[in-house]
C-alpha cells in the first residue's frame, strides 16, 4: 500500500474543490472519504506525486481500477482513462440534468467504464442539485 502525505492529501482535496474529478459529486454529504487515486496506478509505474494524484469517489475509484486504457463502444477506439490532470473535464464530458454526455471517445468510454450514470450517482446528484450543489461550478 502506497502512503500518501498530509500535504499531497490536502493539496489533492484542495485542487478537486472537495470534488470527484471523475464524476463531480462533492464529498460534502457523502459517508466514505473520498480516495487520491494514482491516475497511472502504482503497479504501472506511476509516483505518488501532485501531477499524478486525483481526488475520486469511492466508486469511481474502485471501479477505475488500475485500468488506463477503454474502449470506446460508439467507435470502438481504444483510448486512454480520462486524466483530469492533463486533460479538461468540460473538452470529454458535459451536463444534461444529472447525467453526464461523453463529447470524446475519451469521455464515452471513461463514463462506460466507471458507469458514472448508474442509477445511484443520478439519485446523488438531483440530491445535490435541490442542495445548490450540482452542476459542480468549474
Amino acid at each position: 500500500m502506497t502512503t500518501i502525505s498530509v500535504s499531497l492529501r490536502r493539496l489533492a482535496i484542495q485542487r478537486a474543490d472537495n470534488r470527484c474529478e471523475y464524476c463531480g459529486i462533492s464529498q460534502i454529504g457523502q459517508v466514505a472519504t473520498f480516495h487520491i487515486d494514482h491516475i497511472v496506478p502504482v503497479v504501472a509505474g506511476g509516483e505518488t506525486a501532485a501531477e499524478n494524484l486525483a481526488l475520486a469517489c469511492v466508486s469511481c475509484s474502485l471501479r477505475k481500477g488500475a485500468r488506463q486504457k477503454l474502449e470506446d463502444l460508439e467507435t470502438s477506439e481504444i483510448v486512454s482513462v480520462f486524466n483530469p490532470r492533463q486533460q479538461i473535464w468540460k473538452e470529454h464530458f458535459a451536463w444534461n440534468g444529472v447525467q453526464i454526455v461523453g463529447l470524446t471517445s475519451t469521455g464515452r468510454a471513461t463514463i462506460q467504464a466507471l458507469d458514472l450514470n448508474r442509477l445511484t450517482m443520478l439519485a446523488i446528484r438531483a440530491e445535490e442539485e435541490l442542495l445548490g450543489r450540482h452542476p459542480p461550478q468549474t
